[in-house]
């Protein structure tokens, strides 16, 4: 006998384009797979946070902690906001810790949009906003930018489209899936205008360890009037640490109170082992943390350099994270087909563009989360495969 329907919200997602590619893989009976789509850290978590999360677990810290989370994390990220990014925050009511970013960013979305309201998404976009917008009842607006300029933020297309229904609009810089840093103008433009209609910007910030080419910066240091900012952050990408799932959510005192009212529904209070893991992240030697972006940097050369020796392929250089948005709209397949080809015929695992929105379709993400000799051996595959469609 059949049990009682589902909920809607349960059933109206549409399958992810990147757990297709990921499904295909895990089922690929080949052994030698370049897996270029997972957007993971393939360095381990140094060992200095593993000691600190041990030493914790064996002095009894296995206990809830306050909503907020620890006093001593938020402290050292609130240091660390002002130390790297300029931002000061008040620990105690200004700074909420989270199971990883994705919460961190669903309780955004939660504090600042209605049902009904419009949240504004650049795209190519990270489909989880999209997905968690809907979740909440908000209308997800996509806003596309332009391929020709490497999918940099074009302020005036977010201006004209926000209006008075507007609750949010998400920047994510450096950008997933493209390793654009957006421009401090372009970004100080859209949160005065998003403030003008008392709408917030949440910021997501996930990968603002990892840039190259100068220092990072993050959106509320980017505006003079921060008030209408939510800055989410996470230690997954750029302290090698997903498995561990903590976060952060910086904002005015009021959105962080209300974010720790809702969050009680949902987690309760952070991991407290992984808290003090982060700390040590945080207050231990930075050395293995900068030898990691060091590295992405290497990598994002060698890709740089390998698409460009391929005539039908081009890419906007990565200013941070470790994504390439690759251009393979002259071959004329695609997004999906192609990445398909690339793992049956040549054993690389791509993810399709179309899986950031229609405004990437023909492109292909690569991530450098991998080491030069596999990064060189797909581009050799990827190469032979664009040859195969000339």
């Amino acid at each position: 006998m059949a049990g009682p329907p589902l909920a809607d919200r349960a059933t109206g997602f549409e399958g992810s384009q990147i757990r297709v590619m990921f499904d295909l893989a895990n089922e690929s009976d080949s052994d030698d797979l370049v897996r270029l789509e997972i957007g993971e850290p393939d360095f381990h978590t140094p060992e200095h946070v593993v000691e600190a999360a041990y030493e914790a677990a064996m002095a009894g810290e296995t206990h809830y902690t306050s909503t907020l989370g620890l006093p001593e994390l938020r402290v050292a990220i609130a240091e660390k906001l002002e130390r790297e990014n300029g931002v000061s925050v008040d620990p105690a009511s200004e700074l909420l810790i989270t199971m990883g970013g994705i919460e961190a960013v669903y309780l955004a979305l939660l504090v600042s949009a209605n049902r009904g309201d419009r949240v504004l998404i650049p795209e190519p976009r990270w489909p989880n906003y999209e997905m968690q917008a809907e979740l909440i009842g908000a209308t997800p607006v996509r806003v596309p930018l332009s391929g020709d300029d490497g999918f940099a933020l074009d302020p005036d297309r977010l201006i004209e489209e926000i209006d008075d229904d507007t609750g949010a609009i998400v920047l994510t810089t450096p950008s997933n899936p493209t390793g654009r840093v957006y421009d401090a103008d372009a970004v100080r433009a859209v949160t005065e205008a998003a403030a003008d209609h008392d709408a917030f910007v949440i910021s997501d910030a996930i990968y603002e360890r990892l840039v190259f080419d100068e220092a990072a910066q993050t959106v509320a240091a980017a505006t003079d009037s921060p008030a209408n900012v939510i800055e989410v952050n996470s230690f997954s990408k750029g302290y090698a640490m997903t498995g561990w799932r903590i976060g952060w959510l910086a904002a005015k005192p009021e959105v962080v109170s209300a974010a720790q009212q809702l969050r009680q529904c949902l987690s309760l209070c952070p991991n407290t082992i992984s808290q003090y893991a982060a700390i040590a992240a945080l207050t231990g030697p930075q050395e293995p943390f900068d030898e990691m972006r060091d590295a992405y940097a290497e990598r994002r050369d060698v890709v740089v350099d390998r698409i460009a020796d391929i005539p039908e392929l081009s890419c906007a250089r990565p200013e941070g994270a470790f994504y390439a948005m690759v251009d393979a709209t002259a071959l004329e397949r695609p997004s999906l087909e192609m990445s398909k080809e690339l793992l049956t015929e040549h054993d690389v695992v791509t993810t399709p563009g179309s899986a950031f929105g229609p405004a990437a379709n023909g492109y292909i993400r690569l991530s450098f989360a991998n080491s030069i000799e596999r990064l060189e051996t797909g581009f050799d595959r990827i190469e032979s495969y664009v040859r195969s469609r000339r």
